[in-house]
Protein backbone atom coordinates (compact mmCIF):
# COMPACT_ATOMS: atom_id res chain seq x y z
CA UNK A 1 0.00 0.00 0.00
CA UNK A 2 2.89 2.33 0.88
CA UNK A 3 4.54 1.74 -2.53
CA UNK A 4 1.24 2.51 -4.22
CA UNK A 5 0.96 5.80 -2.35
CA UNK A 6 4.56 6.71 -3.24
CA UNK A 7 3.87 6.01 -6.93
CA UNK A 8 0.76 8.27 -6.90
CA UNK A 9 2.76 11.03 -5.21
CA UNK A 10 5.51 10.69 -7.80
CA UNK A 11 3.05 10.89 -10.70
CA UNK A 12 1.61 14.03 -9.13
CA UNK A 13 5.17 15.34 -8.40
CA UNK A 14 4.49 15.44 -4.68
CA UNK A 15 7.32 13.10 -3.46
CA UNK A 16 10.12 14.19 -1.20
CA UNK A 17 13.77 13.67 -2.09
CA UNK A 18 13.95 10.70 0.22
CA UNK A 19 10.82 9.07 -1.28
CA UNK A 20 12.07 9.72 -4.80
CA UNK A 21 15.42 8.08 -3.95
CA UNK A 22 13.67 4.94 -2.72
CA UNK A 23 11.58 4.72 -5.94
CA UNK A 24 14.60 5.11 -8.15
CA UNK A 25 16.26 2.21 -6.36
CA UNK A 26 13.23 -0.07 -7.12
CA UNK A 27 13.38 -2.45 -10.06
CA UNK A 28 10.07 -1.10 -11.52
CA UNK A 29 11.13 2.54 -11.72
CA UNK A 30 11.96 2.40 -15.45
CA UNK A 31 8.44 1.02 -16.12
CA UNK A 32 6.97 3.85 -14.10
CA UNK A 33 8.84 6.38 -16.18
CA UNK A 34 7.39 4.91 -19.38
CA UNK A 35 3.86 5.10 -17.92
CA UNK A 36 4.41 8.70 -16.92
CA UNK A 37 5.68 9.54 -20.41
CA UNK A 38 2.66 8.06 -22.25
CA UNK A 39 0.22 9.56 -19.78
CA UNK A 40 1.58 13.00 -20.52
CA UNK A 41 0.76 12.48 -24.23
CA UNK A 42 -2.94 11.85 -23.59
CA UNK A 43 -5.17 14.96 -24.22
CA UNK A 44 -8.31 15.48 -22.26
CA UNK A 45 -11.17 15.42 -24.77
CA UNK A 46 -12.86 18.76 -25.45
CA UNK A 47 -16.61 18.57 -24.78
CA UNK A 48 -19.19 20.49 -26.90
CA UNK A 49 -21.85 21.17 -24.30
CA UNK A 50 -24.60 22.15 -26.79
CA UNK A 51 -24.03 19.06 -28.90
CA UNK A 52 -23.96 16.87 -25.85
CA UNK A 53 -27.30 18.29 -24.74
CA UNK A 54 -28.88 17.62 -28.15
CA UNK A 55 -27.53 14.06 -28.11
CA UNK A 56 -29.04 13.56 -24.69
CA UNK A 57 -32.47 14.79 -25.88
CA UNK A 58 -32.31 12.49 -28.89
CA UNK A 59 -31.49 9.47 -26.70
CA UNK A 60 -34.36 10.42 -24.37
CA UNK A 61 -36.87 10.52 -27.27
CA UNK A 62 -35.70 7.14 -28.52
CA UNK A 63 -36.09 5.70 -25.06
CA UNK A 64 -39.66 7.09 -24.86
CA UNK A 65 -40.55 5.38 -28.14
CA UNK A 66 -39.14 2.08 -26.91
CA UNK A 67 -41.31 2.47 -23.80
CA UNK A 68 -44.46 2.73 -26.08
CA UNK A 69 -45.68 6.02 -24.63
CA UNK A 70 -48.61 6.90 -26.94
CA UNK A 71 -49.33 10.64 -27.31
CA UNK A 72 -52.96 11.92 -27.15
CA UNK A 73 -54.33 12.10 -30.70
CA UNK A 74 -57.16 14.67 -30.64
CA UNK A 75 -58.16 14.14 -34.29
CA UNK A 76 -58.45 10.40 -33.82
CA UNK A 77 -60.56 10.79 -30.69
CA UNK A 78 -62.78 13.38 -32.44
CA UNK A 79 -63.36 10.94 -35.30
CA UNK A 80 -64.53 8.18 -32.98
CA UNK A 81 -66.67 10.64 -31.02
CA UNK A 82 -68.36 11.73 -34.26
CA UNK A 83 -69.08 8.10 -35.16
CA UNK A 84 -70.66 7.52 -31.74
CA UNK A 85 -72.86 10.62 -32.15
CA UNK A 86 -74.04 9.42 -35.58
CA UNK A 87 -74.86 5.97 -34.20
CA UNK A 88 -76.80 7.43 -31.27
CA UNK A 89 -78.71 9.82 -33.56
CA UNK A 90 -79.54 7.04 -36.00
CA UNK A 91 -80.76 4.84 -33.15
CA UNK A 92 -83.00 7.65 -31.90
CA UNK A 93 -84.69 8.09 -35.25
CA UNK A 94 -85.06 4.35 -35.73
CA UNK A 95 -86.74 3.82 -32.36
CA UNK A 96 -88.60 7.11 -31.87
CA UNK A 97 -89.24 8.41 -35.37
CA UNK A 98 -89.95 5.19 -37.22
CA UNK A 99 -92.19 6.48 -40.02
CA UNK A 100 -93.77 4.00 -42.41
CA UNK A 101 -95.00 5.06 -45.84
CA UNK A 102 -97.16 3.48 -48.52
CA UNK A 103 -97.22 5.02 -51.98
CA UNK A 104 -98.94 4.33 -55.29
CA UNK A 105 -98.00 5.41 -58.79
CA UNK A 106 -100.33 6.48 -61.60
CA UNK A 107 -102.94 3.84 -62.50
CA UNK A 108 -102.04 1.82 -59.38
CA UNK A 109 -103.93 0.96 -56.17
CA UNK A 110 -102.68 -0.73 -53.01
CA UNK A 111 -104.37 -2.49 -50.08
CA UNK A 112 -102.66 -2.88 -46.69
CA UNK A 113 -103.38 -3.13 -42.97
CA UNK A 114 -102.31 -0.70 -40.28
CA UNK A 115 -100.79 -1.95 -36.97
CA UNK A 116 -104.27 -2.15 -35.36
CA UNK A 117 -105.51 -4.22 -38.33
CA UNK A 118 -107.48 -1.32 -39.79
CA UNK A 119 -107.64 -1.73 -43.57
CA UNK A 120 -106.58 0.93 -46.06
CA UNK A 121 -107.11 0.91 -49.81
CA UNK A 122 -104.90 3.55 -51.41
CA UNK A 123 -105.96 5.06 -54.72
CA UNK A 124 -103.54 5.95 -57.53
CA UNK A 125 -100.88 8.64 -57.14
CA UNK A 126 -101.33 8.75 -53.36
CA UNK A 127 -99.21 8.47 -50.20
CA UNK A 128 -99.90 7.56 -46.58
CA UNK A 129 -97.37 8.05 -43.78
CA UNK A 130 -97.60 7.05 -40.09
CA UNK A 131 -95.43 6.16 -37.10
CA UNK A 132 -95.54 2.42 -36.54
CA UNK A 133 -93.91 2.49 -33.09
CA UNK A 134 -96.33 5.05 -31.68
CA UNK A 135 -99.43 3.71 -33.40
CA UNK A 136 -100.88 1.95 -30.36
CA UNK A 137 -101.14 5.21 -28.41
CA UNK A 138 -101.53 7.56 -31.36
CA UNK A 139 -103.57 6.36 -34.34
CA UNK A 140 -102.59 9.26 -36.56
CA UNK A 141 -101.60 9.25 -40.23
CA UNK A 142 -101.00 11.72 -43.04
CA UNK A 143 -102.63 11.34 -46.44
CA UNK A 144 -101.79 12.92 -49.76
CA UNK A 145 -104.19 11.72 -52.45
CA UNK A 146 -107.16 9.41 -51.87
CA UNK A 147 -107.83 6.39 -49.66
CA UNK A 148 -110.71 4.30 -48.34
CA UNK A 149 -110.56 3.29 -44.66
CA UNK A 150 -112.11 0.43 -42.69
CA UNK A 151 -111.15 1.44 -39.16
CA UNK A 152 -111.13 -0.98 -36.24
CA UNK A 153 -112.85 0.32 -33.11
CA UNK A 154 -110.53 1.76 -30.50
CA UNK A 155 -108.81 5.02 -29.69
CA UNK A 156 -109.30 8.12 -31.82
CA UNK A 157 -108.23 7.58 -35.44
CA UNK A 158 -107.07 10.68 -37.31
CA UNK A 159 -106.39 11.29 -41.00
CA UNK A 160 -104.51 14.51 -41.61
CA UNK A 161 -104.30 16.23 -45.01
CA UNK A 162 -103.04 19.61 -46.17
CA UNK A 163 -106.62 20.91 -46.42
CA UNK A 164 -108.56 19.27 -43.58
CA UNK A 165 -108.53 16.66 -40.81
CA UNK A 166 -110.78 13.64 -40.32
CA UNK A 167 -111.35 11.96 -36.94
CA UNK A 168 -113.23 8.73 -36.19
CA UNK A 169 -113.41 5.97 -33.59
CA UNK A 170 -114.35 3.06 -35.84
CA UNK A 171 -116.08 3.28 -39.21
CA UNK A 172 -115.81 3.13 -43.01
CA UNK A 173 -115.06 6.30 -44.92
CA UNK A 174 -113.23 7.73 -47.93
CA UNK A 175 -110.90 10.72 -47.92
CA UNK A 176 -109.76 12.50 -51.07
CA UNK A 177 -107.25 15.34 -51.04
CA UNK A 178 -105.94 16.73 -54.31
CA UNK A 179 -104.82 20.21 -55.34
CA UNK A 180 -107.59 22.63 -54.25
CA UNK A 181 -109.95 19.69 -53.64
CA UNK A 182 -110.94 17.99 -50.37
CA UNK A 183 -113.73 15.43 -49.96
CA UNK A 184 -114.88 13.07 -47.20
CA UNK A 185 -117.59 10.42 -47.64
CA UNK A 186 -119.00 8.33 -44.78
CA UNK A 187 -120.06 4.76 -45.58
CA UNK A 188 -120.60 3.59 -42.01
CA UNK A 189 -120.62 5.10 -38.52
CA UNK A 190 -119.88 8.73 -37.70
CA UNK A 191 -117.00 10.86 -38.97
CA UNK A 192 -115.78 14.20 -37.66
CA UNK A 193 -114.24 16.60 -40.20
CA UNK A 194 -112.31 19.72 -39.30
CA UNK A 195 -111.70 22.38 -41.93
CA UNK A 196 -110.30 25.71 -40.76
CA UNK A 197 -112.87 26.94 -38.20
CA UNK A 198 -115.55 24.49 -39.35
CA UNK A 199 -116.26 21.19 -37.57
CA UNK A 200 -118.78 18.87 -39.23
CA UNK A 201 -120.20 15.50 -38.13
CA UNK A 202 -120.89 13.18 -41.07
CA UNK A 203 -123.24 10.23 -40.70
CA UNK A 204 -123.69 7.38 -43.16
CA UNK A 205 -124.40 8.60 -46.71
CA UNK A 206 -123.25 12.18 -46.14
CA UNK A 207 -120.39 14.02 -47.81
CA UNK A 208 -118.25 17.04 -47.03
CA UNK A 209 -116.47 18.71 -49.93
CA UNK A 210 -114.25 21.80 -50.28
CA UNK A 211 -113.43 23.10 -53.78
CA UNK A 212 -110.98 25.96 -54.24
CA UNK A 213 -111.40 26.94 -50.59
CA UNK A 214 -115.21 26.97 -50.71
CA UNK A 215 -117.43 24.42 -48.92
CA UNK A 216 -119.75 22.69 -51.39
CA UNK A 217 -123.48 22.68 -50.66
CA UNK A 218 -123.94 19.06 -51.79
CA UNK A 219 -124.09 16.94 -48.60
CA UNK A 220 -125.38 13.49 -49.61
CA UNK A 221 -124.30 10.65 -51.92
CA UNK A 222 -125.44 7.15 -52.87
CA UNK A 223 -123.38 4.64 -50.84
CA UNK A 224 -124.32 1.89 -53.36
CA UNK A 225 -122.91 3.82 -56.30
CA UNK A 226 -119.75 2.41 -57.83
CA UNK A 227 -116.54 4.18 -56.86
CA UNK A 228 -112.83 3.86 -57.54
CA UNK A 229 -112.91 0.74 -55.35
CA UNK A 230 -114.82 -0.89 -58.20
CA UNK A 231 -112.41 0.71 -60.71
CA UNK A 232 -114.82 3.47 -61.60
CA UNK A 233 -114.75 7.18 -60.79
CA UNK A 234 -118.04 9.05 -60.34
CA UNK A 235 -118.70 12.76 -59.98
CA UNK A 236 -121.65 14.96 -59.10
CA UNK A 237 -121.57 18.61 -60.23
CA UNK A 238 -117.76 18.61 -60.26
CA UNK A 239 -115.60 21.08 -62.20
CA UNK A 240 -114.07 19.54 -65.33
CA UNK A 241 -110.51 20.37 -64.18
CA UNK A 242 -110.83 17.90 -61.30
CA UNK A 243 -112.33 15.22 -63.52
CA UNK A 244 -109.46 15.49 -66.00
CA UNK A 245 -106.93 15.40 -63.16
CA UNK A 246 -108.44 12.11 -62.02
CA UNK A 247 -108.06 10.70 -65.53
CA UNK A 248 -104.36 11.62 -65.34
CA UNK A 249 -104.05 9.84 -61.99
CA UNK A 250 -105.76 6.67 -63.17
CA UNK A 251 -104.04 6.30 -66.56
CA UNK A 252 -100.74 8.16 -66.20
CA UNK A 253 -101.26 10.50 -69.18
CA UNK A 254 -100.64 14.24 -69.27
CA UNK A 255 -103.72 16.15 -70.42
CA UNK A 256 -103.62 19.41 -72.36
CA UNK A 257 -106.70 21.45 -73.22
CA UNK A 258 -107.36 23.98 -75.97
CA UNK A 259 -109.95 26.72 -75.42
CA UNK A 260 -111.88 24.64 -72.90
CA UNK A 261 -113.83 25.97 -69.91
CA UNK A 262 -112.31 23.91 -67.11
CA UNK A 263 -114.88 25.16 -64.59
CA UNK A 264 -117.85 23.65 -66.44
CA UNK A 265 -119.64 21.17 -64.14
CA UNK A 266 -119.69 17.48 -64.94
CA UNK A 267 -121.93 14.75 -63.49
CA UNK A 268 -121.19 11.18 -64.47
CA UNK A 269 -118.30 8.76 -64.33
CA UNK A 270 -115.64 6.82 -66.20
CA UNK A 271 -114.13 3.35 -66.07
CA UNK A 272 -110.52 2.68 -65.12
CA UNK A 273 -110.31 -0.26 -67.52
CA UNK A 274 -109.91 1.60 -70.85
CA UNK A 275 -108.63 5.12 -71.44
CA UNK A 276 -110.63 5.65 -74.66
CA UNK A 277 -113.92 4.64 -73.05
CA UNK A 278 -113.07 6.87 -70.07
CA UNK A 279 -112.39 9.87 -72.33
CA UNK A 280 -115.55 9.31 -74.34
CA UNK A 281 -117.60 9.11 -71.13
CA UNK A 282 -116.42 12.61 -70.20
CA UNK A 283 -116.04 14.40 -73.54
CA UNK A 284 -119.23 13.32 -75.37
CA UNK A 285 -121.72 14.66 -72.74
CA UNK A 286 -119.81 17.98 -72.72
CA UNK A 287 -119.60 18.09 -76.55
CA UNK A 288 -115.82 17.91 -76.56
CA UNK A 289 -113.32 15.87 -78.54
CA UNK A 290 -109.87 14.45 -77.84
CA UNK A 291 -106.81 12.84 -79.40
CA UNK A 292 -103.98 10.82 -77.91
CA UNK A 293 -100.39 11.56 -78.92
CA UNK A 294 -97.96 9.21 -77.16
CA UNK A 295 -98.25 9.91 -73.42
CA UNK A 296 -100.24 13.08 -73.99
CA UNK A 297 -103.99 13.63 -74.34
CA UNK A 298 -105.29 16.78 -76.04
CA UNK A 299 -108.91 17.81 -75.41
CA UNK A 300 -110.60 20.44 -77.58
CA UNK A 301 -113.99 21.62 -78.83
CA UNK A 302 -115.68 19.91 -81.77
CA UNK A 303 -115.31 22.97 -83.99
CA UNK A 304 -111.50 23.23 -83.51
Amino acid sequence: MEDKNNILKWLNRETSDEELARLQESKDFKTLEKIAHYASQIETPKVNVDKALEDFKLRTQKTAKKGRIIPFNFKQVSKYAAIIVVLLTTSYFLFFNNETSFKTQFSQTKTFNLPDNSEVILNSNSTITFNKNKWKSNRHLTLSGEAFFKVQKGEKFTVNTEIGEVTVLGTKFNVKERTNYFEVKTYEGLVSVAYKDTLVKLSKGTIFKVVNGTIDTVNTFDINENSWLQKESNFKSTALRFVLKEIENQFGYTIETKDIDLDILYSGGFTHADVNIALQSVTIPLQLSYKIEGEKIIIFNYDN
